[in-house]
């Protein structure tokens, strides 16, 4: 029983902390701290809140999987009901471990619709940070490495 208990408290643990790995636009990867990034200028058409869905790396899943089997085969004193609930368990555990792990790495974020100085459009999906951006707001678009987020202007 000690054993389950320290596995669960370790899969919670796991999970806590994939959900706390942020995409916020206010933090910039390693990678992309000394890199030269290209600059547009461009006004705020339109924010709207999306959701991005989570990750299914598989680690949930896998966790979820073990536990259950573990849990379902200490559940019964008879070798092959053990086995059989051992299974039984363990495939609901996975079900379970992976849908914790989609939802707990779930992300709140908004899609800026952008009007260019030249006239074109983008629209980024981007994670909340700590600015709010309103139509009108004066914006420019920093694309580091492929990747593009948004930021106001400075005045």
């Amino acid at each position: 029983m000690q054993k389950l208990i320290t596995l669960g408290v370790s899969i919670a643990l796991a999970l806590t902390l994939a959900a706390c790995a942020s995409s916020s636009p206010d933090v910039i990867q390693r990678g992309d701290a000394q890199r030269m990034s290209q600059v547009e200028d461009g006004v705020v058409l339109t924010v709207r809140n999306v959701v991005v869905d989570g990750s299914q790396s598989g680690v949930g899943a896998a966790v979820g999987g073990v536990t259950g089997a573990v849990a379902g085969y200490s559940g019964s004193g008879v070798q092959r009901e053990a086995q059989v609930l051992g299974l039984l368990v363990g495939v609901a555990g996975a079900a379970a471990g992976n849908a914790i792990e989609r939802f707990a790495t779930r992300e709140d974020a908004v899609e800026v619709l952008v009007q260019l100085k030249n006239g074109e459009r983008r629209a980024v999906v981007q994670a909340k940070g700590e600015q709010t951006l309103v139509p009108g707001d004066a914006v420019i678009l920093i694309t580091t490495g492929g990747k593009v987020r948004i930021a106001k202007a400075p005045k």
